[in-house]
């Protein structure tokens, strides 16, 4: 028996597959694109349910995101906290990521589990051009939360003064 068609241990396994997740938090978006061409599962998840995907975006490479999405991730795919990975994105503030996610087919309205959407990540965080990007492509501003909070209250919480006034003017 050759080396080649020996089997790896679950040790070795996990070590491979903890490679491989620091190459999407790394943005390797070249060797991401090798392993994905050789049959690595695009939606291959963490021990607290990161995809490749998430990790890319939250981390803020754009490259290995599109690499990502022309291999079939899938960006609606969330984490064990409900997160997704444009919520991640609008959290870090990156709009490129944004921007690639949503052409890659992100529901740009997309909510975590209690109801929370990118939108709200946004003002919250005081993200203007990330708050222009996503109403420009539907997101509603008037949205709520599980707990009725909208994107404007939640700016307002966290203090977010430039998101404050521009979804005052934008709600009139």
């Amino acid at each position: 028996m050759s080396d080649k068609s020996r089997q790896m241990t679950p040790e070795e396994a996990a070590e491979f597959a903890e490679q491989v997740f620091n190459k999407a938090r790394e943005g390797d978006a070249a060797m991401m694109a090798a392993l994905l061409s050789k049959g690595l599962p695009p939606n291959l998840r963490n021990h607290k349910g990161d995809t490749l995907l998430m990790l890319a975006a939250y981390h803020g490479h754009v490259d290995t995101v599109k690499v990502l999405l022309e291999h079939k991730a899938d960006p609606e795919i969330r984490n064990d906290n409900g997160q997704s990975p444009i919520a991640g994105a609008a959290f870090k503030g990156d709009l490129a990521v944004i921007k690639a996610l949503v052409e890659g087919g992100a529901q740009v309205e997309g909510s975590s589990f209690d109801g929370r959407t990118a939108l709200m990540m946004a003002a919250m965080f005081n993200r203007v051009e990330v708050v222009d990007y996503l109403i420009s492509k539907g997101a509603d501003p008037k949205a709520k939360d599980a707990n009725g909070i909208t994107a404007l209250d939640a700016a307002k919480t966290m203090g977010a003064v430039d998101t404050v006034a521009q979804l005052e003017k934008l709600l009139g």
